[in-house]
């Protein structure tokens, strides 16, 4: 019986879960514009193990959003994962952000698009099939009309970035499942049980997270 907490903060979703053998037993999450995830992690986190009724102690490990995704939320998740995997004495697992964002989508065929946006028209993307399997690395892109142009079959889009993309990605075979905005915890269980009956751990003293593009601090013009 292994008990994994699972930690999402890569975007506005400030997300936690607490599973057994995979299965998501409680998540708590809330999604606010102005980013709370430092006021309201680490009461999540507590709040999650009293109600399912599971101590620190009876940890297996701690799973963490790797990214891409917003620096700061990034930085809150993983510092706080690898406090309690410090303290604990327990193994780090890290979860790609946008496999964890594209398992939201249940489809039977074509591919899964998850997108979180990187200002402007950039975007963080990949390419999943209908089988949850990486059919394209992650990417740091500019959204055009050529965007995804060669792919023929049905592309299913999801994420934070439907308003900003939908009238550029205008072909009759990509869908935009708006409902899908940001990744969650919950997504995660399945994902970082598997990754941990396999070992699939990082070192909890160098891990960093994936920001894929250099952090630029800008200065306020007023």
């Amino acid at each position: 019986m292994s008990f994994i907490l699972n930690i999402e903060t890569a975007t506005k979703n400030c997300s936690v879960a607490i599973a057994k053998n995979g299965e998501t037993i409680l998540c708590k999450e809330i999604a606010e514009e102005g980013y709370s995830h430092a006021e309201k992690l680490h009461v999540f986190i507590e709040e999650v193990l009293k109600q399912a009724g599971v101590s620190f102690q009876e940890l297996a490990a701690v799973a963490v959003s790797q990214g891409p995704g917003s620096y700061t939320g990034l930085r809150i998740g993983v510092s706080a994962a690898k406090g309690l995997c410090f303290a604990l004495n327990i193994p780090l697992i890290a979860v790609d952000t946008l496999q964890t964002l594209a398992s939201k989508a249940k489809i039977a065929e074509g591919k899964i698009i998850p997108m979180l946006d990187a200002r402007r028209m950039e975007v963080y993307s990949a390419v999943f099939n209908s089988d949850l399997e990486k059919e394209r690395a992650i990417e740091a892109e500019i959204i055009t009309e050529d965007s995804f142009k060669d792919y023929t079959e049905t592309l299913y889009f999801v994420g934070d970035c439907a308003e900003k993309c939908k009238s550029v990605l205008t072909k009759e075979n990509f869908v935009f499942l708006e409902d899908i905005k940001y990744p969650s915890a919950n997504e995660m269980s399945a994902i970082s049980y598997d990754k941990y009956q396999k070992s699939d751990t990082v070192d909890v003293a160098y891990f960093e997270p994936y920001y894929l593009k250099d952090f630029l601090m800008t200065t306020s013009k007023k």
